[in-house]
């Protein structure tokens, strides 16, 4: 959820609302002096398995489970503009580079507005270490498809899997690279700067969260990103602090589409892969069509 980074921002000491945690100042330091982060592992299709099952503690994907995170981005006139994402992962999968990903499906909403709808595949390794495999995001421009210039697949053009989630996060754990592709300038990084923190959201409060910061080593003066995931939920929390359009979203509903509401979601997520073949035939194209292969309820 929320895989890929909208906004960053640089990371300086900062207190988190009330209710919420403290970032120590010797993390703090540590993620910023991070600048890059290791090269990817080998991607080896045998080490997933046949039948793509996401557990990870801290990034579980249960097709049918849907995922709402509102907050605002501060754009450019200084002004505040509400900010919704929509995630929801489906019981369909895509092959990718010899492996068969999970296919999750976010919808990306600014002042009411569609701004971006991605489709995304993951894949978690027979070790828990979950995969960031391929990205196709559809641009919209005042409600108008405008492109898909960001898709990027595993395998195609150059493009490296990343990691999405370490298996077993933990302090002091190298930075890690979430993915790469030239060929659009993606080449994000992510460190775990904080674990075992009590984190307050709309939804609830949780104990145990994970803290991890990104930030792109090619652009920085996006600065960073500070992502918080609750143990058997995800990312509940998104902060940014200074930086350009600094975003800040909080989880604000988690519920289990079944029935209508997932063949809506279905549907469109079909749609947008059909579509991808003459959006993005040089990338997309060269993939297979989405199947549906899992039970969701």
């Amino acid at each position: 959820m929320v895989r890929h980074m909208r906004l960053r921002t640089l990371l300086t000491a900062v207190l988190v609302a009330p209710g919420l945690m403290w970032v120590t100042a010797d993390t703090t330091a540590a993620a910023s002096a991070a600048t890059s982060c290791s090269e990817i592992q080998s991607f080896k299709p045998s080490s997933f398995p046949a039948v793509p099952r996401i557990n990870n503690r801290y990034l579980p994907w249960t097709p049918g489970m849907h995922f709402v995170v509102s907050g605002f981005v501060t754009d450019d006139d200084g002004l505040r503009h509400p900010h919704r994402i929509e995630t929801t992962v489906t019981d369909l999968t895509k092959v990718i580079d010899g492996v068969r990903t999970l296919v999750a499906y976010d919808v990306d909403i600014q002042d009411g507005v569609i701004a971006e709808s991605e489709v995304f595949f993951q894949g978690q390794a027979n070790d828990g270490m979950v995969w960031n495999i391929g990205e196709y995001p559809e641009e919209y421009d005042g409600g108008v498809l405008a492109g898909a210039p960001s898709t990027w697949m595993t395998g195609i053009a150059g493009a490296k899997g990343g990691i999405g989630m370490l298996a077993r996060p933990v302090l002091g754990s190298p930075a890690y690279k979430q993915g790469l592709a030239n060929s659009v300038g993606f080449d994000d990084c992510a460190i775990v700067i904080a674990t075992g923190q009590h984190t307050c959201v709309p939804v609830r409060c949780y104990d145990n969260v994970l803290v991890t910061d990104e930030w792109a080593p090619r652009d920085p003066a996006g600065g960073h990103q500070r992502k918080f995931y609750a143990p058997g939920v995800g990312v509940i929390r998104i902060e940014a602090v200074g930086g350009v359009n600094p975003e800040v979203a909080q989880l604000t509903r988690v519920t289990r589409l079944c029935g209508s509401s997932l063949s809506r979601i279905r549907q469109i997520v079909v749609a947008q892969d059909a579509r991808g073949y003459s959006v993005s035939p040089s990338v997309y194209g060269k993939t297979p069509r989405v199947q549906r292969t899992l039970t969701a309820c």
